[in-house]
């Protein structure tokens, strides 16, 4: 199918074409075939849409989520992590069902897709579940192992990365195990082994609170962040999720071994681990992408409130306006992120990417006047600026309805398997 959008302001966050283009863009089944002026007709669409000067944009990537813990928002709040994990979210996990992460999956790829978010980096189990929600939607997801000493195994988690990057052109699947307090060395070991057989990079949450990294320091000598490269777990890369308490020598090991760092700014702040040092990142000129965490610890899945957030945090810390530009917060969100989630394909706009593309509502009296939109999106911007949601060339969201979903079926559902859960 080829649609074309016309009368439309363009905003590639490609860094050779930092400009936003007034103009028009073509996408040709899953691929953006033109960006650019408009051109005199001649060519043939299946669909034409006039875009009416509203703005075209990558969509956001989520890069670091839990998609199915959805089931737990607002049911465990006011807590600290190591309390909240153990007495409400480890226990009610251990009673999941496929059917369950199925439903709960795709609750949160509604959210996502009214945020504007295309793609999501989901750490989580009962993957076959996660990939029936995600091929049943359209959206694109890319797993991630969440191995440790009470669920999987590095057998396992081979044998996932071997059949889940061979499934479909919207999956893919990245090494990974949970934590460093949750997974013995032995098992870290065997992931390092892993890693250098695929010559793979290796995602895990990385000092996402102070407990964990002083527990860390107590038993092995080293931060999280030294154990895992002298391990060689990071030696073709990965990603450090949370990234709350990374020293100065953490920030240099990440920047030599090319690894990611994603912020959860919401869940950091709600569950109260702190606040991640993304200016000192920036300064280490770190890879950062931007992630919203489970709904269980955030409780939104909300990409508009994460880049607010982790903007105006740096600002009040550093005490300086300047820190964490808007262009800095908007770039993490899309390219960083797909970046760090191996989305190279669909990180910006232009010919060849992939066509996951979102449209932003300008009239709307957040937007008003258009000053700056880049400032606009991060500072003013929310939810209800999304209008359109497209992923993989098909419009799966738009002004408030779900193409892929059955909203009602899914509500319902949840509800249903929340009360049986509960008992």
């Amino acid at each position: 199918m080829k649609i074309k959008f016309s009368n439309a302001k363009i905003l590639t966050m490609n860094p050779d074409s930092k400009e936003i283009i007034e103009g028009e863009l073509w996408v040709n089944d899953s691929i953006i075939e033109y960006v650019g002026k408009s051109k005199i007709a001649g060519d043939s669409f299946d669909q034409e849409i006039d875009v009416e000067g509203n703005l075209l944009m990558p969509g956001f990537k989520n890069a670091h989520s839990h998609c199915p813990m959805t089931f737990a928002r607002s049911l465990a709040d006011d807590m600290s992590l190591s309390e909240w994990l153990n007495t409400k979210i480890f226990p009610l996990e251990a009673k999941l069902t496929p059917e369950n992460v199925c439903v709960y999956t795709k609750l949160a790829y509604m959210e996502y897709l009214t945020s504007g978010i295309t793609a999501a980096f989901d750490m989580y189990y009962e993957p076959d579940a996660i990939i029936k929600a995600s091929l049943e939607t359209g959206f694109r997801t890319v797993l991630c192992g969440a191995i440790n000493n009470f669920k999987e195994s590095p057998e396992i988690l081979e044998e996932y990365y071997q059949k889940y990057n061979k499934c479909s052109d919207m999956i893919s699947y990245k090494l990974g195990f949970h934590a460093e307090y949750t997974t013995d060395i032995g098992i870290m070991e065997k992931v390092a082994q892993l890693a250098e057989k695929y010559q793979a990079p290796v995602y895990v949450h990385n000092s996402e609170t102070q407990e964990e990294v002083s527990t860390c320091i107590q038993k092995y000598g080293k931060t999280p962040t030294e154990l895992f490269t002298d391990l060689g777990l990071y030696q073709y890369g990965g990603g450090a999720f949370h990234g709350t308490y990374l020293s100065e020598q953490d920030m240099e090991l990440i920047k030599d071994h090319k690894v990611h760092v994603v912020i959860n700014s919401a869940s950091n702040t709600k569950l109260a681990s702190g606040i991640a040092p993304v200016t000192k990142m920036i300064e280490h000129d770190l890879m950062l992408g931007i992630g919203t965490d489970g709904a269980s610890s955030n409780n939104a899945l909300d990409m508009f409130r994460e880049m607010y957030l982790t903007a105006v945090l740096q600002k009040a810390v550093q005490k300086d306006p300047a820190a964490c530009s808007a262009d800095k917060m908007l770039y993490m969100a899309t390219v960083g992120s797909a970046k760090a989630m191996g989305l190279y394909d669909c990180d910006c706009i232009a010919a060849g990417k992939k066509a996951d593309i979102i449209m932003i509502d300008l009239r709307q009296p957040n937007m008003q006047p258009i000053n700056n939109i880049v400032n606009n999106l991060v500072y003013s911007g929310s939810k209800q600026n999304v209008k359109m949601t497209m992923i993989n060339g098909k419009i799966v969201y738009e002004d408030g309805k779900f193409y892929t979903i059955d909203k009602d079926k899914v509500y319902e559902q949840a509800n249903k398997m929340l009360r049986t859960l509960l008992g």
